[in-house]
């Protein structure tokens, strides 16, 4: 089961099928490192019988800015509600895709609602036990990241 091939395609897909956009991947990062400067954050959970986890779409200003102005095609100034939902929303899909692959895995989860945070200075903790594969994805030369943390239900 390889999560940070799933990472790619999955997130490949949102964005060459909704923003019409091709990014140019990084090599997945397993374990601790993969960090992006994030002002924005979006995160959702995992859960269900098979899989917990949580995932997250890391952000620096400008590439939010850039994924909701191709999202919604319109010029965006500032870290507003139309920038923490599209990148919720970008989060979402990209989690539906990996709902998809676990499945083919038989591993079952549900999706929880998206949470964005917005800031400089924030860290997220907990599920110190678990897998975690980071991506790097780079649009318009700006750099952003998709991370998974997972673990099976035991």
């Amino acid at each position: 089961m390889n999560v940070g091939q799933a990472i790619i395609d999955g997130t490949e897909e949102v964005f060459t099928t909704m923003l019409m956009v091709e990014l140019e991947t990084g090599v997945p990062v397993q374990g601790s490192g993969g960090e992006v400067d994030s002002n924005i954050t979006s995160m959702l959970g995992l859960g269900g019988a098979d899989i917990r986890g949580m995932l997250a779409v890391h952000c620096p200003e400008i590439v939010a800015k850039d994924i909701t102005g191709t999202f919604l095609g319109m010029e965006v100034e500032e870290l507003d509600d139309d920038v923490k939902d599209a990148i919720g929303e970008i989060a979402n899909m990209i989690a539906g895709n990996l709902k998809i692959f676990f499945q083919e895995h038989d591993k079952n989860i549900e999706l929880a609602i998206p949470t964005t945070v917005v800031g400089k200075s924030f860290r997220t903790a907990g599920m110190s036990k678990a897998e975690r594969v980071a991506v790097p994805f780079t649009m318009n030369g700006a750099t952003f990241l998709v991370e998974l943390k997972y673990m099976d239900v035991v």
